[in-house]
């Protein structure tokens, strides 16, 4: 199943409210008949405590009773309308950070089934410059984030040494066809960002990659090995973001995905399907390394920061990051 918390709190929400119902109008009218009969039976003098006794609902009955409230609007929010996510990686800085909370709207691409992802309603579709959450396309059973950037018939270039982008917007009519453009891109700058490398805790001499804001952390990159990201801002058609990048360091074209009949590092968006990238783009495994994701892989776009906890990969959170909680800028 491509989500087996959904499923598990499904079943347990149907569980519970058939007990809820059981009990509200079978068991909960039988116990009231029962305390009736006592209570002409002793012509309205019965023991209190007896009457307890009776009126009294199973342990279990009672727990289910109390819970399926909670586990229905958790359902409905969770399945429907929004559903918390945590940020694993450094794939989406520096717009989204490891130990960021986000809410994703659920309903932004379709009301669709919590189990088995189809839609039910369509509402919208993937939009150019959207950070969405979606099913990875090699196993569904992995939740990834990043920001569309090829919609469905869009060719999409990605220059590996200008580390620019190239889109030529989907034309099926061959009429006022719009040219291949280069996106709208800031000068590169040296960013706050600096990707340090600290010896892993398995003590095997393997080294983590680490990411610090040194506006905040200076003081813990101090001696360590690593290097100054730089940044700049790009338009996806009207959202500006900000990118970071590794500089003096290139991917290689080799590692990516080779669309058959079409060039390196060059990809055309079939029907149906969209291009994801990361905005942290010399490390962010995304669409040019595996491929595109079918719109019905997606789940949410991401809409907010609800709490943000000062941490790194594989590491216990030290603090909260306050000036973070809000929307996702």
């Amino acid at each position: 199943m491509a989500n087996m918390f959904a499923l598990i709190l499904a079943v347990a929400t149907l569980l519970t409210g058939i007990i809820w119902c059981l009990d509200r109008f079978k068991w909960a009218p039988a116990r009231r008949i029962k305390i009736e009969a006592i209570r002409l039976q002793t012509d309205g003098k019965a023991d209190g405590k007896a009457l307890a006794n009776v009126a009294r609902q199973p342990g279990w009955v009672e727990t289910c009773v109390s819970i399926f409230p909670v586990l229905a609007v958790v359902f409905i929010l969770r399945s429907f309308l929004y559903e918390p996510f945590q940020i694993p990686s450094g794939s989406m800085m520096p717009t989204l950070l490891i130990g960021d909370f986000i809410l994703v709207e659920k309903y932004a691409y379709g009301v669709k089934d919590p189990i088995t992802m189809t839609t039910l309603v369509k509402t919208g579709t993937p939009q150019r410059g959207d950070i969405a959450v979606f099913k990875y396309p090699k196993d569904k059973n992995i939740d990834y984030i990043k920001r569309v950037v090829g919609l469905p018939g869009d060719t999409v270039h990605y220059d590996v040494s200008t580390k620019m982008l190239t889109i030529t917007p989907a034309c099926p009519t061959n009429k006022d066809c719009q040219p291949a453009k280069t996106l709208e891109y800031s000068p590169l700058e040296k960013s706050s960002w600096f990707m340090g490398f600290e010896p892993t805790s398995s003590g095997n001499g393997q080294m983590a990659t680490r990411f610090f804001d040194t506006k905040t952390e200076a003081d813990r990159v101090e001696n360590m090995r690593g290097i100054f990201m730089v940044g700049r801002s790009e338009t996806l058609g009207d959202v500006p973001h900000q990118t970071l990048m590794i500089p003096g360091v290139g991917s290689s074209v080799s590692e990516y995905y080779q669309q058959p009949g079409s060039p390196a590092s060059t990809w055309i968006v079939p029907q149906g399907q969209y291009f994801m990238m990361g905005d942290n783009r010399d490390n962010s495994a995304d669409s040019r390394y595996w491929g595109f994701v079918p719109e019905e892989n997606f789940v949410g776009k991401a809409t907010g920061i609800w709490m943000s906890f000062e941490k790194q990969e594989g590491e216990w959170p030290t603090g909260i990051r306050f000036s973070r909680i809000g929307g996702i800028h």
